[in-house]
């Protein structure tokens, strides 16, 4: 498999730094993401497009643009318009040449790019008429019964419109009927249960879209967590044993969050510990 590779920006946001950094104190956590005067980071929400075999692939959808005015404001989120879609059209790719969809799990800062943006009386629909839809059964069951914890964090709406298209799988293992080889998944617990980080074979070395796992280049480093993550010790074992294995097959990580950088490789420092190494701002046909 030798797929082309971009990352696409979609609307971005801002939440608060110390939710973001969990039990890392400000003065550390503020030299990697200065925050503004309430406390908020800018976080990008970038989607990897996957083109191969005549086929696109969408890794993710980002927040988008489906929340009325005051919830816009609430996460920062600034634009009207539906940037994920324009960044996709700058690439020559329409709404319905997305072929599948792969959800890692169904927080709206992930999904909320499968609605249509927000009209004041008009209901949400799905933005991609064609797509195919993957998300893990574990998440999707999470989407379906949230806990108190973070129901506020899933979009009531979607579920239905994801299940009426009949081009819904629900994974139960570590591959999907509808990607076929080429992709796999590494499931993960620690930030929602069921959260499935996608690994693109390349004939550079496998691309690992993070998702929730590793945020961003801050997040590499393996004690550091959000406030968001539901089980911050195993999201670190998670972690370690993740990047330990992908540093030794010569992967590279794919950041959804990260406003200043897309990807990186990774290495070894002098204590063995894994850390991110040759960051790149963007993919553009990386191969």
């Amino acid at each position: 498999m030798n797929p082309h590779l971009d990352s696409v920006l979609g609307n971005p946001q801002k939440l608060d730094g110390g939710a973001m950094f969990g039990n890392a104190p400000k003065a550390l956590w503020s030299r990697w993401s200065p925050p503004d005067e309430q406390n908020r980071i800018d976080l990008a929400c970038r989607a990897l497009l996957v083109r191969e075999r005549g086929r696109t692939v969408l890794c993710e959808a980002g927040i988008g643009a489906f929340f009325a005015p005051e919830l816009r404001r609430r996460f920062g989120v600034q634009q009207e318009q539906h940037v994920l879609l324009e960044n996709l059209a700058a690439l020559g790719v329409r709404p319905a040449d997305v072929d599948v969809v792969v959800l890692s799990h169904l927080h709206f800062d992930h999904a909320g790019g499968l609605l249509t943006p927000f009209r004041d009386g008009v209901p949400l629909e799905l933005v991609f008429p064609r797509a195919h839809y993957v998300v893990g059964e574990t998440a999707w069951q999470r989407a379906l019964r949230p806990h108190a914890r973070d129901r506020a964090s899933f979009v009531p709406e979607l579920q239905p419109l994801l299940e009426a298209t009949g081009r819904l799988e629900r994974v139960r293992g570590s591959t999907s009927e509808v990607l076929g080889e080429g992709f796999r998944f590494h499931p993960s617990d620690g930030h929602t249960p069921g959260m499935l980080l996608t690994e693109v074979a390349a004939a550079g070395g496998p691309m690992l879209f993070c998702a929730d796992l590793v945020p961003g280049m801050p997040w590499v480093r393996k004690a550091i967590t959000m406030g968001y993550d539901r089980f911050p010790e195993l999201l670190i074992d998670e972690k370690a044993a993740l990047l330990a294995d992908l540093q030794a097959r010569g992967g590279r990580l794919f950041f959804t969050h990260d406003p200043q950088v897309a990807s990186c490789g990774l290495g070894l420092d002098e204590a063995r510990q894994v850390v991110g190494r040759d960051p790149v701002a963007e993919l553009r046909g990386a191969a």
